[in-house]
């Protein structure tokens, strides 16, 4: 604790209040009454500014990779229900998370494999990895997928996933806010009772109908809580961003940053869960911000680092790696010649919803984190 700080405790309403016999005893019978002096806990509990028990993680996709294809061998999609590695968080192990209240993991399928259909109350996504030959069944609506393609599962929805006979091994993220239901008690988990849904909607249909940039489809009225395109495909979303380039100089933050909408609404795909695409020109290196909410990145295109909270993480193509909420974090490019994109999914409609998000930029030193070796 910096000496303003301890100075603000002090006097300013602040817990300060050091332990006597007396004291300890009186806590001790508190305790047989199954409660406790606020005192105790109140600096804990109410901190001055938001304290991420999350820790900064880089996963690297090639010290991975071999490991997650070595499952195939292990384990089937019928004894795993889902034949996944996900990704532990040094600081949120006791609830398997990735960063903050948000869980991920990489999910590996091989040719002919499907797994059964179920539904549950958290939201989820795919981000396909590599493979060929992947799709996804919700609610009926099947979706043919391909390399950073960006498909949802919302929350209640039937759901299953597999990989054509014809395909090669697929590997995607999967991002859900697992950790956040539970935190809510408010967790279901349904498998289908044929184990299999009927595909009762033109294959890519979503993408159809929806997927049509500034045109909505007339009289195809949308009520549901999430976006009815379910899938996002790669090649049309960095189009996007190379368009959006030409005609602006793009955040000093985030650069040429993109929001996956919903395009019913205009709001984020899922409820609790949002998702962005941003592509870092040759050379650009952001400013620093820092901001409330948990922030899971994929490298989607390109290579370069990040420097979060003074230290640098550096990260290539497929790569994940996780901003903690309230963690100072810039961006840099490490090529002079080609853009670098990285996919990003996190909890900011829950930050939003609740009136929670802040925002800070980093005032000191041109906006750029000095780096703590």
């Amino acid at each position: 604790m910096s000496r303003h700080d301890a100075y603000r405790e002090e006097v300013m309403g602040r817990a300060n209040v050091g332990d006597t016999p007396e004291r300890v005893a009186y806590y001790q019978e508190l305790e047989r009454f199954d409660t406790a002096a606020l005192w105790t806990v109140a600096n804990k509990i109410e901190p001055w500014e938001p304290r991420s028990e999350s820790v900064p993680v880089v996963w690297r996709y090639q010290d991975l990779r071999e490991h997650v294809l070595r499952s195939i061998d292990l384990v089937t999609p019928e004894e795993a229900g889902r034949r996944v590695i996900y990704l532990n968080n040094p600081g949120r192990r006791e609830v398997a998370a990735a960063v903050g209240w948000l869980y991920s993991g990489l999910q590996v399928m091989r040719p002919g494999e499907a797994a059964s259909a179920h539904r549950h109350s958290a939201c989820a996504l795919r981000f396909i990895m590599e493979g060929r030959g992947a799709y996804t069944i919700v609610d009926g609506h099947k979706m043919t997928l391909g390399a950073n393609d960006f498909v949802l599962t919302p929350n209640g929805t039937w759901h299953e996933h597999g990989v054509s006979a014809d395909g090669t091994p697929c590997i995607w993220q999967d991002g859900l806010d697992i950790p956040l239901v539970n935190a809510l008690e408010a967790g279901f988990y349904q498998v289908h009772p044929e184990l299999r849904q009927a595909v009762t909607h033109p294959v890519d249909d979503a993408t159809l109908t929806w997927g049509n940039a500034a045109l909505l489809p007339a009289g195809d009225a949308w009520s549901k809580p999430y976006s009815p395109l379910l899938k996002y495909e790669w090649a049309p979303t960095y189009e996007a961003l190379q368009r959006h380039a030409r005609a602006t100089e793009g955040s000093p933050f985030d650069g040429v940053l993109m929001n996956y909408i919903n395009p019913a609404t205009g709001g984020a795909v899922m409820p609790t869960i949002g998702a962005s695409m941003q592509m870092l020109r040759p050379g650009e290196h952001t400013k620093a911000h820092r901001q409330v909410g948990s922030f899971l990145y994929q490298v989607a295109k390109g290579s370069g680092h990040s420097i979060i909270n003074g230290k640098r993480y550096d990260w290539s193509e497929r790569d994940i790696f996780c901003v903690p909420s309230w963690a100072f974090h810039e961006h840099v490019n490490g090529s002079a010649t080609d853009d670098a994109c990285l996919f990003c999914f996190h909890d900011l409609p829950v930050m939003r919803a609740l009136k929670l998000y802040r925002e800070e930029a980093l005032a000191d030193n041109g906006g750029h984190q000095p780096i703590i070796a």
